[in-house]
């Protein structure tokens, strides 16, 4: 299941299944450079979330030059892939302008604006035990 909680009160603002395999967007805006950034992730076997792919229009403050092994330009975007990063969970400080959206598999689970603004969030995928 994936959820998004609020950090410091526990409340659940979004549930959806996930599982092994699926493929989560998180997509916002940098805080400096005003661009658009998009992460792409895929959950693993021990519900992990695996940074696969990030993309980009520019470089700037805070953007890495040289992150996964693969790096190429296409349709304007700066596509950098084969990251391989792992995340138990992700954790931000949400702003309705910034944070754009999030979607599983293709399904929009929530926009920044759909999230308490200026709440410290963190998404995880939880494995749900069958009774």
């Amino acid at each position: 299941m994936l959820r998004i909680y609020d950090w410091k009160t526990g409340a659940v603002y979004a549930e959806v299944p996930a599982k092994v395999g699926s493929r989560l967007f998180f997509g916002w805006i940098h805080s400096l450079e005003k661009i658009p950034w998009n992460e792409y992730f895929h959950v693993d076997s021990r519900y992990d979330l695996i940074l696969d792919a990030i993309t980009f229009p520019a470089f700037g403050a805070g953007i890495p030059e040289d992150k996964g092994r693969v790096c190429y330009v296409k349709d304007g975007l700066i596509h950098m892939e084969e990251i391989g990063q792992v995340f138990k969970e992700l954790h931000w400080l949400n702003s309705h302008t910034a944070t754009r959206d999030i979607a599983l598999d293709g399904a929009l689970v929530a926009r920044g604006a759909d999230l308490p603004q200026h709440a410290r969030l963190r998404l995880v995928i939880e494995k749900i035990e069958k009774k």
